[in-house]
């Protein structure tokens, strides 16, 4: 049996991934410890996997001004000090990290003990933590077609993102009975990830009248802490009662992705699995401000692939026009999910959890091999 530790705390996009590949060892009878951070979202998220061992860790995120650079690099020795501790503790085979802040202490304090580094990259543009880790690496996962400069090609395998299993494709009418909804027409699901989009929030305030006059309902994940639950009741196309649904979380987005007919959605890695495994045409709304713009850069790879349109924020006055346009056109529907279908090649977190145990297995060959005296 292995033993991994997996650092993926911090934001959904990071912590999805891990809950999928520690899912997969889990069921192959391997051990499996996840960091996590302390914000609210992770706790959110993981309330349903009790069956997965969690431990939270602090950080820091290295953004911000002269200050909060410090105070991240007082953050960063700690939680190297704090790593040292844990691994010296749990003695893992190999840790596993998915970018962010709770991976550089991890990673730093992994190698100066000899543990092995997997390192996981979901964007289409790798982030500030991964290029730091690279070098310290044995191996390290990329998107399709994305290159690392510096690092060698051996250590890379292009594995894409790893989807939990109970995201999955479900018949429309199934995922909207299980989400309790009533729709007499089109559905119209808007998701702001795990942080939620406020912009696409107020978006749906400002059009649910015409996008009901029109037989669109609304369901809407508008992110912890930025609203309460509720719905709002239009009178829609032929008198029908017609609601946007407002849930701050959902523990059960197999089902709100699947129920959809179409998606609104921030462009993070997995928001784009996710929407790829349930296999729903969707326009994605880049988050402007995220780190080195790799949202735009993961909508316009998803648009090239023919599985989706990229819409920027500054152009959100076209949006409504966009989704009226495309929501009652199934020819169009039909080509994008084809598209998508194609696009959900394989299982990455069946094929990472293959290639970690492959690892763990040649560091204890060689531990072995060390250990056994010269005759």
């Amino acid at each position: 049996m292995s033993k991994i530790i997996i650092a993926c705390g911090g934001t959904g996009g990071h912590l999805a991934p891990g809950i999928a590949v520690a899912e997969v060892l889990r069921e192959r009878g391997h051990a499996c410890l996840l960091l996590i951070s302390h914000k609210q979202v992770d706790s959110a998220l993981v309330e349903k996997y009790s069956h997965l061992d969690f431990i939270k860790m602090p950080g820091r995120a290295f953004t911000g001004g002269i200050f909060q650079r410090l105070a991240f690099l007082g953050s960063l020795v700690s939680a190297f000090f704090t790593s040292c501790r844990m691994l010296r503790d749990q003695a893992p085979d190999l840790v596993l990290l998915f970018g962010g802040f709770l991976s550089l202490g991890l990673g730093l304090a992994a190698r100066s003990k000899s543990i092995p580094v997997a390192l996981h990259e979901a964007n289409c543009h790798p982030g500030k933590a991964v290029r730091m880790i690279k070098h310290l690496s044995t191996r390290i996962y990329l998107p399709d077609g994305v290159r690392l400069r510096g690092v060698p090609s051996e250590s890379i395998r292009h594995f894409d993102y790893p989807v939990r299993k109970d995201i999955k494709h479900s018949p429309k009418a199934d995922a909207r009975k299980r989400l309790g909804l009533s729709v007499p027409n089109k559905l119209l699901v808007v998701i702001g990830g795990s942080q939620g989009a406020s912009a696409l929030n107020e978006w749906i305030k400002q059009n649910f009248g015409l996008l009901a006059k029109a037989g669109i309902s609304v369901y809407c994940v508008t992110g912890l802490g930025n609203s309460t639950a509720r719905t709002i009741h239009e009178r829609g196309k032929g008198g029908a009662d017609t609601t946007a649904t407002f849930v701050p979380f959902s523990s059960s987005m197999g089902d709100v992705i699947s129920a959809a007919d179409l998606i609104v959605s921030r462009a993070g890695a997995g928001s784009i699995a996710e929407i790829i495994r349930c296999r729903v045409p969707s326009i994605l709304v880049p988050y402007p401000y995220a780190a080195d713009d790799h949202q735009k850069a993961n909508a316009l790879s998803h648009e090239q692939h023919g599985a989706g349109i990229s819409l920027s924020q500054d152009k959100l006055n076209e949006l409504s026009s966009l989704v009226l346009d495309l929501i009652f056109n199934d020819e169009a529907l039909a080509k994008f999910k084809s598209k998508l279908e194609r696009l959900d090649r394989f299982d990455s977190s069946e094929r990472i959890a293959d290639d970690l145990l492959a690892l763990c297995n040649s560091q204890a060959i060689a531990k072995t091999e060390n250990q056994e005296p010269a005759t």
